[in-house]
């Protein structure tokens, strides 16, 4: 009967020494497809490439780069892919919620509710350092429309001319109507310089510069939709209509076009209800005093009044001067 040899384990007959290097073997087939299928997923959604990726896995694992992938070593490269491969998901997700949250926070007052929603339920005041979780709880509300959208506040009108960096602000925002129009800028320009009534060559008051904002961003806004309505204007309104405002130009839209507020209106439909509510804020603003600005009237017998009064603190001067008034008007009779 064959001994077995001092120091090494028995193993039945025909087994070679082999088996114990079963993990110092190359990878499979099976082993290599299930990683290029998870390094092919992870390609498709960041910009590396599938050099880069292998690279990096290696790196993880502590393997030089032209070390070769061992059996041994697939459990902890398919869990590090794995784990790449989540993160990506996760960061693709986050992306696609901003994309569509900075989509809505164009429109209307959406910007300022947010920045006042995550100031007090989160602490934070940019969207930027918000949970993944936290940001798809402020898009939800958003699309629900259940957040609070407060009116922007109002600078007191006044006749004074626009300012350059006014002027810049309005200018630039017309480069990006005309590019989202096709309209050339010059147009667009003449436009705003009918709706306020200024003759070419004339500089626009300032209190029409936020009317003409407003106007500005409804336009660019409005230039992305294919089927736009008197709501999706409303929606598109930096400032948006107040009840008694939005009742008026909806029947406007009614006496004009037969449209409601869910008719889909053509371009120039959309152009002249903006211009309606250009000229109706610009017009009720013109309406409304701000008494700040407003002098007090001279009354002519103010200074009599005061003198009076002085003098009925000393009755000897009263006395005098009723006579003085007495002689004067006898004079004149």
């Amino acid at each position: 009967m064959t001994q077995p040899i001092s120091g090494m384990p028995a193993r039945p007959p025909g087994e070679t020494a082999v088996t114990n290097n079963i993990g110092e073997q190359p990878l499979s087939t099976q082993q290599r497809t299930v990683l290029e299928r998870l390094i092919t997923r992870l390609v498709a959604l960041t910009s590396q490439q599938s050099a880069g990726v292998w690279a990096g896995m290696k790196h993880d694992l502590g393997l030089k780069n032209d070390a070769q992938l061992l059996s041994r070593h697939f459990p902890a490269a398919e869990q590090n892919l794995n784990q790449r491969l989540a993160t990506a998901e996760q960061s693709q997700a986050v992306r696609q919620v901003v994309s569509q949250l900075s989509e809505l926070l164009s429109q209307g007052n959406n910007r300022q509710a947010v920045s006042d929603y995550i100031r007090q339920q989160y602490g934070q005041t940019a969207l930027s350092q918000l949970t993944p979780d936290q940001l798809k709880n402020v898009l939800h509300l958003l699309q629900k429309n259940e957040l609070t959208i407060p009116q922007p506040q109002q600078r007191p009108a006044t006749d004074r001319p626009l300012q350059p960096a006014e002027h810049n602000t309005l200018n630039q925002m017309v480069t990006k109507v005309a590019a989202a129009t096709g309209d050339s800028s010059k147009m667009i320009w003449q436009s705003m310089l009918e709706l306020s009534g200024v003759k070419t060559g004339e500089l626009i008051p300032a209190k029409h510069f936020s009317p003409l904002m407003t106007w500005l961003q409804a336009r660019q806004t409005l230039s992305d939709q294919k089927a736009p309505t008197l709501n999706t204007l409303q929606a598109a309104l930096k400032q948006p209509m107040e009840t008694q405002e939005f009742n008026a130009l909806r029947d406007y839209a009614q006496q004009t076009w037969q449209a409601t507020p869910q008719t889909v209106l053509t371009p120039a439909q959309v152009q002249d209800l903006l211009n309606q509510v250009f000229l109706r804020r610009v017009e009720r603003s013109q309406d409304t005093l701000d008494t700040r600005y407003v002098q007090p009237i001279f009354n002519p017998f103010t200074p009599l009044i005061e003198n009076l009064k002085a003098m009925s603190a000393r009755p000897g001067l009263m006395l005098i001067a009723l006579i003085v008034i007495m002689i004067l008007v006898w004079i004149v009779i």
